[in-house]
């Protein structure tokens, strides 16, 4: 079975919530990617549920100021369901 197919129809965020929006703004004043975090966010979630974490890392190659920044979420589970909502970034 692929990571895909693992993890399929089984990881959401809400792209309407506040938290997300914050967690859109948050990521486009750090981050010095080309790439728009919608076609990054399916990575994102799946990477977070792979390692058991709450949080990703965008590391400093790729973030404006050269430190690397943690992007945390809360977890919530429903029926076999996992909503990640954004909480806050820090610096390392």
């Amino acid at each position: 079975m692929s990571r895909k197919e693992l993890y399929e129809d089984k990881l959401q965020i809400d792209y309407f919530s506040d938290s997300y929006i914050k967690f859109e703004e948050d990521f486009q004043k750090y981050s010095a990617m080309n790439t728009p975090l919608t076609f990054l966010i399916d990575d994102i979630l799946r990477t977070k549920a792979m390692n058991q974490t709450n949080y990703f890392r965008l590391n400093k190659e790729n973030a404006k100021d050269r430190r690397d920044h943690y992007f945390y979420f809360f977890v919530r589970v429903s029926e076999k369901i996992r909503f990640f909502e954004y909480s806050e970034t820090k610096l390392s």
